[in-house]
């Protein structure tokens, strides 16, 4: 066994709490109306209030996952699907100074990574629990688990599960494993691999020191045992681990287990069609509800969202094109502080200017797809981004529906001018008359799911009931 990392035993205890996600806005908890996530990321709330810093790892959403966490987390980051591959780039994230830290704040810090599941809920004090913990000397450790269900045989093997974990000094995901983050990045945080990641950690972790088993209990969703009978779960999962045990390779362990293949990478730049943020120019069917400064402050909030999105998806170069023009002191602030690439729309209606987007980008790269969007949805996320980019490996076009009628996304491999062409723009046929218009043009296309956008005072409604809610 190697030498434990001296921990400061005066120092204070800062908390990286670090949640993998993927399509967890419409998973519930059994009661009517709940969102399992939200519900998850409110009640660290007080955790946050102490200190705690909550970084929500998303691997590709295509449902309000994205929306939901960015109104309860810190950060939300986006990363290559896979819980090993989540984790370890939120504890990579580079540690920013604490704005909730209280005490002296000249003090030495440990920090500490916590890896907890999205269905996992912690115990008030767990915060305090993990200090502890670090302050006795341990430099890594997980929580005894229960399971949220009162079935009997549940009981059994949460109990299972926890005697398990002290005979052996291993650690499952379930049982919310922490770690200093010196010693983690000693071990080399968490494999590359699609199951297991938590047994692998922790066989490396036990060599260092001990686990710290924290008796009180965090509670784990009983939805797996659920949907797919208690004792079938247990014994799938012991016959995974000993096939691990017995060298199996983890990724072909992750399809008998139910995971879907990683998807193909994907490439593309993406143009945001974006208004100055000015009153009386930006937003303006917001104006009954917000007054025309409001209104523009909305749209400056919704073209900073799109950005980021964009970004986080890192499919390719990121452009503004800018209305009416790239010279408003906010663009140039973007361009200046964020490096932002800024160009200016040509006069004409948005067909006209969406054609023009296109024409210039394909002129410079025709290799390369483009995706454009607006800024009006607050919902779309990288991981829509990331489906409508493998959606052109296929197919000519790629559209996201708009609930009312148009589409907030449109995406081609190669130019196609006829999709622009005899639309009645802002009106509930742009959509229908945009699919008669591709078949004309002899193109292919694929249309992911519909999502809303914000341009009546109903759908700012709508989003601040979104954000009241998280």
């Amino acid at each position: 066994m190697s030498t434990p990392m001296p921990v400061n035993m005066g120092a204070r205890v800062h908390l990286r709490i670090v949640m993998p996600v993927l399509n967890e806005a419409g998973a519930t908890d059994g009661t009517r109306g709940s969102s399992q996530l939200r519900d998850s990321l409110q009640a660290l709330r007080p955790l946050r209030e102490r200190g705690a810093e909550l970084i929500v790892v998303d691997g590709g959403s295509t449902d309000d996952t994205w929306a939901v966490a960015r109104a309860l987390a810190d950060h939300v980051l986006l990363a290559p699907r896979g819980r090993a591959a989540q984790m370890n780039a939120g504890a990579q994230h580079p540690v920013l100074p604490c704005t909730h830290q209280h005490g002296d704040q000249n003090s030495a810090v440990t920090n500490v990574l916590l890896f907890l599941h999205s269905d996992t809920r912690l115990p008030a004090d767990a915060d305090h629990l993990i200090g502890a913990a670090i302050q006795n000397g341990a430099v890594w450790g997980r929580f005894d688990v229960q399971i949220g269900s009162t079935h009997p045989a549940l009981r059994w093997v949460a109990w299972l599960m926890n005697l398990r974990s002290r005979l052996t000094g291993i650690a499952t995901g379930d049982q919310a494993l922490f770690v200093t983050r010196e010693v983690f990045e000693r071990v080399g945080g968490f494999g590359d691999v699609p199951l297991m990641e938590d047994i692998a950690l922790s066989s490396r972790l036990k060599k260092i020191g001990a686990p710290a088993c924290v008796r009180p209990h965090v509670t784990t969703s009983a939805r797996r045992w659920q949907e797919h009978g208690i004792w079938r779960t247990v014994v799938l999962m012991w016959r995974l681990r000993l096939a691990y045990f017995l060298g199996a390779d983890p990724n072909n362990l992750a399809l008998r287990y139910g995971y879907a293949p990683r998807p193909a990478h994907a490439t593309a730049d993406v143009a945001i069609l974006a208004k100055a943020p000015v009153a009386g120019l930006a937003k303006t069917r917001l104006v009954p509800a917000l007054g025309a400064p409001g209104a523009a402050r909305a749209q400056r909030r919704f073209t900073l969202n799109t950005l980021h999105v964009a970004r986080q998806a890192a499919l390719g170069e990121v452009a503004l094109h800018c209305a009416p023009d790239e010279h408003h002191r906010f663009f140039r602030a973007l361009r200046r502080l964020c490096g932002t690439a800024c160009t200016g729309q040509p006069q004409g209606d948005i067909g006209q200017r969406m054609l023009a987007a296109f024409e210039q980008h394909f002129a410079r790269k025709p290799d390369q797809p483009l995706l454009l969007t607006g800024t009006d949805c607050p919902v779309l996320a990288p991981g829509h981004l990331l489906q409508a980019a493998r959606a052109l490996s296929q197919s000519d076009v790629v559209l996201i529906p708009a609930e009312d009628g148009g589409y907030v996304l449109i995406g081609m491999r190669r130019l196609v001018p006829d999709a622009f062409s005899n639309i009645a723009w802002s009106t509930p046929e742009v959509m229908a008359q945009t699919r008669a218009q591709l078949t004309r043009a002899h193109a292919s296309w694929q249309e992911l799911p519909a999502l809303w956008d914000v341009d009546e005072p109903a759908d700012w409604q709508r989003l601040q009931q979104l954000e009241a809610e998280s």
